[in-house]
């Protein structure tokens, strides 16, 4: 059992107890853990792992593993009750990490910004092997995470947006050329390229040629640059970096994915690119929503709000009331969610076709609205225990949004976990057949895109009607259907 061994003598040992205490809360049996450890090592590409009950008995009696277990662990017990579980709270010890590696609270400054995406992105490249980099990453929250972001605001010291470093050159294969026109426009084109395929494809397909490209950039950013260059340069770096915390965050990689994001807000300030900070900080909130962190993805908007207040278009600002409102949704505060959802919906009536909006924000449509809209009211019906008041709200919502992602061909993705979320109102209002049938057609969509998002999502939405309604017919195909075609998670080591 290659790389599941542990550390410390055996007269050292005593009973893991609190590892005990969350293995007991789940209901997981020592085998199914084995299973779910070693399925999350093979999407890492870490396949010299190899677990069985015997190595789960020994970790329950002390046994310390060694890296990737602890953070598998601590990822698995975190998606399972639904909050972040940290190594420590397992009663595991994590593996030291330098600063440009495990930290979020960096240096506000260019030349360690370029520094350290260019180490990070050359880690996930070449050290990670297909993801595993992600594993020696711990995913930060509470005052760890929302205290380093907040000194996004603070002003650099020129009172505005800073002049972009010119640093030396490292190496004599550089060019020492200045970049053109032409050239920067092709790396802006690019990244508008690769945010199309995320659309459709969905994350697992091209995130490695995403960090591959943001790691060049970074070399760009190494060489004597003017200053209106560098900053363009640091702006295709804050759009990549984020697009590859997209992507990671996609595929199930949310350490990985939270860094690159930690890292392109400090890109797009040294851009002078508050706009794109906040869309940034939007993306860092939902993953917190998904693990069970509605406090601090609510602090990240509001963060995300006040700094780019006058500066936003109407389009970005009904995005970030949007997310406001599914953080107030998930902290179980209806009227607050419904006056969020409503300045949404003011903001986006202020749109138009000739608003000079930037690429990366014309993907919040008005089907995108009414998606965000209706996983409000569904997560707020679950909140208030299944509520049917706010799943009826929910669900002109998500016909709406299913409607509108059913015929654009560029967000697949988002067509198939609105079919989700329509199949998980169809449950909250007790109708299982209607449920079954959309989910069927989610399951056909899934299959075209690579997102372990979709797959979980699609996942936990049969398994709660198989749970609930499990002697209905079209529930238990259902079932069968997703067990034969899609049997298990997209490997996220095939994200190339």
């Amino acid at each position: 059992m290659g790389g599941n061994g542990g550390s410390g003598s055996n007269a050292d040992k005593r009973p893991n107890e609190q590892l005990g205490s969350w293995f007991v809360r789940s209901g997981w049996s020592k085998g199914e853990l084995a299973r779910q450890v070693n399925r999350r090592a093979r999407q890492m590409g870490a396949h010299h792992i190899s677990t069985d009950t015997s190595r789960v008995r020994r970790w329950l009696d002390g046994e310390q593993p060694r890296e990737p277990i602890p953070r598998i662990l601590s990822e698995l017990f975190s998606e399972r009750f639904g909050c972040v579980v940290a190594i420590e709270e397992l009663g595991l010890r994590c593996a030291h990490q330098s600063l440009s590696v495990s930290g979020i609270d960096l240096p506000w400054a260019g030349p360690q910004t370029v520094e350290l995406i260019s180490e990070f992105s050359r880690s996930d490249l070449m050290l990670a092997r297909r993801g595993f980099l992600g594993t020696s990453l711990a995913l930060a929250a509470g005052p760890a995470l929302i205290e380093p972001m907040q000194r996004w605001l603070v002003p650099s010291p020129a009172g505005g947006p800073p002049e972009a470093p010119v640093l030396p050159v490292q190496s004599a294969s550089r060019r020492g050329t200045k970049l053109s026109g032409p050239e920067l426009d092709l790396l802006e084109s690019t990244t508008r390229m690769f945010r199309q395929w995320d659309a459709q494809c969905g994350g697992g397909l091209r995130r490695k040629a995403v960090v591959g490209q943001l790691h060049e950039v970074t070399d760009l950013l190494q060489e004597p640059q003017p200053g209106a260059v560098s900053r363009r340069l640091f702006k295709v770096a804050a759009e990549l970096a984020e697009l590859a915390g997209w992507m990671s965050y996609d595929v199930g990689l949310q350490p990985t994915a939270q860094k690159y994001f930690v890292l392109a807000l400090h890109a797009s300030k040294e851009a002078g690119e508050k706009p794109l900070g906040s869309y940034i900080l939007s993306n860092m909130s939902r993953q917190m929503i998904h693990v069970g962190r509605p406090d601090d993805a609510l602090e990240l908007i509001h963060l995300a709000q006040y700094g780019s207040r006058d500066c936003s278009t109407a389009r970005t600002q009904a995005m970030l009331y949007a997310m406001e409102a599914r953080a107030y949704a998930n902290m179980g505060q209806p009227n607050k969610c419904h006056r969020a959802v409503r300045m949404a919906q003011e903001a986006f009536a202020e749109t138009s076709a000739s608003d000079q909006d930037p690429d990366w924000i014309r993907f919040f449509s008005e089907a995108e609205l009414h998606a965000e809209n209706a996983h409000s009211y569904r997560d707020l019906a679950y909140v208030a225990g299944r509520s049917p008041t706010y799943a009826s709200l929910a669900r002109p919502e998500m016909q709406k949004a299913v409607e509108l992602f059913g015929q654009d061909d560029e967000h697949q993705r988002s067509y198939a976990l609105n079919l989700i979320g329509m199949a998980t109102v169809h449950l909250l209002e007790k109708e299982p057949e209607q449920s079954a049938a959309v989910a069927e057609k989610a399951l056909v969509v899934a299959k075209r895109v690579r997102s372990e998002r979709v797959n979980t999502r699609l996942r936990k939405t049969v398994d709660t009607a198989s749970r609930d309604f499990s002697g209905v017919a079209e529930v238990t195909h259902l079932a069968e259907q997703l067990a034969l075609q899609l049997p298990d998670s997209v490997d996220a080591a095939q994200a190339v």
